[in-house]
């Protein structure tokens, strides 16, 4: 094997990142063609799939600002998909219900955008599916947990920084009484 046909992690990461982004092109003119915008979609789908949700828990699902969700909501309701109920368990949060003609176009619309990738996703054997998924969900998972680890190190630095420039602000302090 050549120098240049070994594949490296940044090779490798830049070939994940340019799939990425040429795959999330498609998917978005996906779900454009369903007369939806990609957050309307988000919405419609998490409650297809999921049932009634409250709006911070499709936030979390779908992984937007709270303000593009809260505005995704306000136009459902006022197209009549969706409706906001009550929380049986929350009295202070509101659920969200697909309306009956929710349901229907949050089914066809998906059903549309799953079609749409199963014909873009033909280029794979299900062998070599199965592989990917299973590769890109370990190195998913692992990623998520060294990030944690940093962001513990992270705040545990922080936190000892702060505690050092108390004790140096006091000692400062004792110094000039």
């Amino acid at each position: 094997m050549k120098k240049c046909d070994r594949i490296t992690a940044p090779r490798l990461w830049l070939v994940i990142t340019k799939s990425y982004r040429v795959l999330s092109l498609l998917a978005e003119r996906s779900i454009a063609n369903t007369g939806l915008c990609l957050t309307d979609f988000a919405a419609l789908e998490s409650s297809l799939h999921k049932g009634p949700l409250t709006i911070s828990q499709i936030q979390e699902k779908v992984m937007l600002a709270s303000g593009s969700m809260t505005a995704a909501v306000d136009r459902l309701e006022k197209l009549g998909l969706v409706v906001r109920k009550a929380s049986p368990s929350d009295r202070r949060a509101r659920v969200l219900e697909l309306t009956p003609q929710g349901k229907r176009l949050a089914a066809s619309s998906f059903e549309k955008h799953a079609k749409d990738l199963e014909e873009l996703l033909l280029a794979l054997s299900k062998e070599e599916m199965e592989r990917l998924h299973r590769s890109l969900k370990k190195l998913g998972l692992l990623a998520a947990e060294k990030l944690e680890e940093q962001e513990t190190r992270f705040r545990s630095s922080k936190e000892r920084a702060k505690k050092e420039l108390q004790i140096g602000e006091r000692a400062n302090a004792d110094w000039h009484r």
